[in-house]
């Protein structure tokens, strides 16, 4: 029978890799944003599209080069967190 502090420990470990997984994404999301604002307020050109389509494709490189740093942070937390908790250990 699992306790409350042991499944809140799990989440608690869940929501934290979670945190870690998506901050390079989030953060280039950011900087490319704010890149994308400034050259829209320096240039007067307010399209909304011309702010979606650069923090996509950023995004979208960030995710495909960390994507082993990804998967790595989530077997981790599987194999030292969900396992033993579903094995009984």
């Amino acid at each position: 029978m699992m306790s409350e502090a042991v499944f809140f420990d799990a989440l608690r470990q869940g929501l934290w890799s979670a945190v870690i997984m998506s901050t390079p994404i989030l953060l280039v999301a950011l900087a490319a944003g704010i890149l994308v604002g400034l050259v829209q307020a320096l240039t007067s050109i307010q399209e909304m599209t011309l702010t979606f389509v650069p923090k996509l494709a950023a995004m979208i490189a960030v995710f495909w080069a960390s994507m082993g740093f990804m998967t790595t942070t989530l077997v981790e937390y599987f194999r030292q967190v969900v396992v033993p908790l579903i094995a009984g250990y």
